[in-house]
């Protein structure tokens, strides 16, 4: 067979069996940004590249797998990363199928899979899918090593790769730990998404991030402006392929350029910053906010803020730059559950003392709350229930425990032997066979329950609907009547 590019770059994902039929409508589609990195890191190094987004393309594996024979690279890369860091896991469904197909209909073709899960999971990856290889770590230094390699059957050349997961004589093998990209080469070395490989106009908002303009969720965007997060809050696995809890940033005079693009090329107004939390270091998040006012651009922006990291200094920056919308991770009224799951050291006054300042200034509010962490038993989710109608915020998302691979809970799930989904894709919150933890007092289907009634009722609450209808209009109004007609499927709820 002729030789054909050096790299094809997969992002996997179905939003239909992760959203059910939320997917149709009510749903995002986000940009894939870690395969758009790679992708570019792969460009920058004279590598022959392209890019499959097989949600915002609608493409099958069978499809995906068609185009890698026509394409015949030197290799596949699935990348299994998500804009949220669960979003890893769920994902894998499509990656091991992608994976398998490869296999069965082009077996000389080498897959590689890197991602959060397969930093959390290498061997079982290995061991469990139709892959070649794993990476465990962020992926770029064990990408080029294996670009550069002349022969990818050869072990003794595989092993000189870094962070590289593959079989010799049938049985897993580990090469060494790679390296993450240090702070200050992350510029230089990420340089960018290659959003010339992107099928731009496919990617929707969040609906809540355009009730400002409920009709306008396209063009829309996701872009890093750090990696990682300093935290240790239990059930997430942010840092699985980093290795450690710690943050590194760009230059904001290199995001700048990056929103130039979108802006100019593109047309992209809402924009969503991935970072897992942004509103944290006072001179990242003033010098951007200064470098996009002088700008003047026209952004509907929104981003991860800590009940524990907002600053009064922030808040009229964010503003003024188009930080329309913070998420805040409040997870619990309890503090007792909270400090569980090592979720900062405030009280309840602190959180409602924050978003009161935040709506102040003219933010709306994404409010997540958590149902089922371990210490959680009915009275202390119904107070947190009545929390989130207390503070009203303009959208409250609702979570089921669950024990993301790389997550404490994860181990803890183990150790414990609860049970957790038989398929990966039912580790999201929105899926048919959802299981999220059982807690110490708790069935998972009773929390299961619990969270799909609550969600219920607080989009239901006359209370918040006039609210809507105040800020918003009667269209937002009728979009979040409709959206509650959905009601989701589910096989394990009690």
């Amino acid at each position: 067979m002729a030789k054909g590019i050096d790299l094809l770059i997969v992002s996997p994902g179905n939003n239909r069996i992760i959203y059910q039929d939320l997917a149709k409508e009510y749903s995002a589609i986000e940009p894939p940004i870690w395969a758009g990195l790679l992708a570019k890191f792969a460009c920058n190094q004279d590598f022959n590249t392209l890019l499959i987004d097989q949600e915002a393309q609608g493409l099958s594996s069978d499809q995906i797998a068609q185009q890698g024979l026509d394409l015949n690279p030197k290799f596949v890369v699935v990348v299994v990363y998500g804009q949220q860091p669960s979003a890893s896991t769920q994902n894998m469904t499509m990656a091991e199928e992608i994976c398998s197909k490869f296999h069965s209909q082009a077996p000389h073709i080498k897959t590689l899979m890197i991602g959060g899960h397969v930093s959390a999971l290498p061997e079982k990856t290995l061991n469990e899918s139709s892959v070649d290889f794993v990476c465990q770590g962020e992926g770029p230094n064990t990408l080029q090593a294996l670009l550069e390699l002349n022969d990818l059957e050869n072990s003794n050349q595989l092993n000189k790769v870094p962070g590289l997961w593959y079989r010799k004589n049938g049985k897993p093998v580990f090469t060494q730990p790679s390296a993450i990209i240090p702070e200050n080469e992350l510029t230089m070395t990420l340089n960018g998404v290659a959003w010339d490989m992107l099928p731009m106009d496919a990617y929707r908002a969040h609906n809540w991030h355009c009730f400002d303009h409920i009709n306008e969720r396209t063009p829309y965007a996701t872009i890093y402006t750090s990696l990682g997060c300093p935290f240790k809050c239990t059930f997430c696995c942010i840092n699985a392929p980093f290795g450690k809890p710690s943050i590194r940033y760009w230059d904001p005079d290199f995001v700048i350029t990056e929103l130039d693009i979108l802006a100019n090329k593109y047309g992209v107004k809402n924009i969503k910053i991935a970072d897992e939390m942004f509103v944290l270091q006072e001179d990242h998040v003033i010098r951007l906010c200064d470098l996009i006012i002088e700008r003047g651009y026209d952004f509907n922006f929104w981003a991860y803020a800590r009940v524990d990291t907002v600053k009064d200094k922030f808040l009229e920056k964010l503003k003024k730059a188009g930080f329309n919308w913070l998420c805040l991770g409040i997870e619990s009224k309890s503090k007792h559950v909270r400090d569980g799951a090592q979720k900062g050291h405030y009280n309840e006054q602190d959180i409602i003392e924050v978003v009161r300042k935040i709506q102040s200034s003219g933010i709306y509010i994404i409010a997540n709350y958590m149902f089922g962490l371990p210490d959680d038993n009915h009275q202390s989710m119904m107070e947190t229930l009545a929390l989130s109608k207390e503070l009203n915020c303009e959208w409250a998302n609702f979570y089921s425990g669950m024990a993301y691979p790389g997550s404490k809970l994860y181990d803890m799930a183990l150790q414990k032997g609860w049970g957790l989904p038989e398929k990966w894709h039912d580790f999201s919150q929105h899926s048919y066979e959802q299981l999220p933890l059982p807690t110490n007092h708790l069935t998972a289907g009773e929390v299961l329950s619990f969270r799909d009634n609550a969600w219920q009722e607080y989009n239901t609450n006359p209370r918040y609907l006039d609210m809507i209808k105040a800020k918003f209009g009667q269209q937002v109004l009728d979009h979040i009547n409709k959206l509650t007609s959905h009601k989701l499927k589910r096989k394990f709820a009690a």
